[in-house]
């Protein structure tokens, strides 16, 4: 009789199997749409003056004749083949000159709530008019030099008069700022993980569902969420441990309390979005870590005084890598095929 039951106990069970994982993909899914939200790619402008401006956008992103040393774009610091970021620990600007954090990607920085790593530009508009004065950077004494450059070259005349007219003076750096912020907004990059949370369960293959797993439990999503997984808070780095005694530095950054003049801001930096993170090493503000395994580490113990095994960081690895989408179409100098 024994013999006779254990078959049909065996057959049950690899019914209820199925049934239980099924179950399992559900509440992950249900739990991942609890924290972030999906992105799609960029669509078409239907407006023509938007139209307008997102190609010239597009054509002032990757103008180096506005830098006082005639070499540097914006496109200088993000490189497609680094999905929007350069690969230095701290970016390299005109005439040399070293930045003092590292460079952000520009891929889906319309999804940060404020931009730099310490907030301190509030807008895209913001960030790229002033870059054009950042000693590191455009290198320009004042923004009436910077727009001097392109008065000089006659294909801006009729571009900026397309897309502002009625101004009686086109080109200013306020239309600088404008036009780039609306090429940039057009840099989304949807992955497979964006596929996932509109419903589909076999986007992510089984490491990467028990990395977001552990994403989520381990507490990682509490500030890596929303639809840039992350982005969209300030928070300290280094809540349960300073944070330089796990990267090596020798001198911190003080972070926002250098703009706030506020030490409870101190060590404070924006949350970075963590997409496309597995190609856009090194990482942290300061560019200090090189390797993504290291650098989970590093956050589980600083953030959340939690030691991540190293199949808990490899899972982790691998649902971060789901979240790479592919370099925007549109993400090339005019001159480029």
């Amino acid at each position: 009789m024994r013999h006779a039951i254990l078959p049909s106990l065996l057959i049950a069970a690899a019914i209820a199997a199925p049934a239980a994982g099924a179950s399992e993909a559900k509440k992950l899914l249900d739990d991942a749409k609890a924290v972030f939200q999906p992105i799609s790619a960029a669509p078409a402008p239907k407006d023509p003056l938007q139209a307008a401006r997102i190609d010239l956008g597009r054509r002032l992103f990757f103008e180096p004749r506005v830098s006082m040393d005639g070499n540097v774009s914006c496109s200088h610091c993000h490189l497609p083949d680094k999905q929007g970021s350069d690969g230095l620990p701290k970016s390299i600007g005109v005439f040399g000159k070293e930045n003092p954090r590292n460079a952000p990607t520009v891929f889906n920085a319309s999804l940060n709530f404020r931009q730099h790593w310490r907030g301190d530009r509030d807008s895209l508009e913001e960030q790229a008019e002033k870059s054009l004065l950042g000693p590191a950077s455009f290198g320009n004494p004042d923004q009436a030099t910077a727009m001097g450059k392109l008065k000089e070259a006659p294909e801006y005349s009729a571009a900026f008069a397309k897309a502002f007219p009625g101004d009686k003076e086109p080109i200013s750096s306020k239309n600088w700022g404008v036009a780039i912020a609306a090429f940039e907004r057009t840099l989304l990059t949807p992955s497979k993980f964006d596929a996932f949370l509109g419903g589909d369960a076999k986007a992510l293959s089984p490491q990467e569902q028990a990395g977001l797993r552990k994403f989520i439990d381990t507490g990682c999503a509490g500030c890596h969420n929303g639809a840039g997984i992350g982005g969209g808070a300030f928070q300290k780095f280094g809540v349960a441990e300073d944070y330089w005694k796990e990267t090596g530095v020798a001198n911190p950054d003080k972070g926002r309390a250098d703009v706030t003049k506020n030490d409870a801001d101190l060590y404070v930096f924006k949350v970075p979005s963590l997409r496309n993170v597995a190609k856009t090493a090194p990482y942290f503000h300061d560019g200090s870590v090189a390797d993504l395994t290291r650098a989970v580490k590093i956050m589980g113990k600083t953030q959340l005084g939690a030691t991540l095994s190293d199949q808990d960081a490899a899972d982790i690895v691998a649902f971060l890598g789901a979240l790479t989408g592919a370099v925007p179409a549109n993400y090339k100098g005019p001159e480029e095929p």
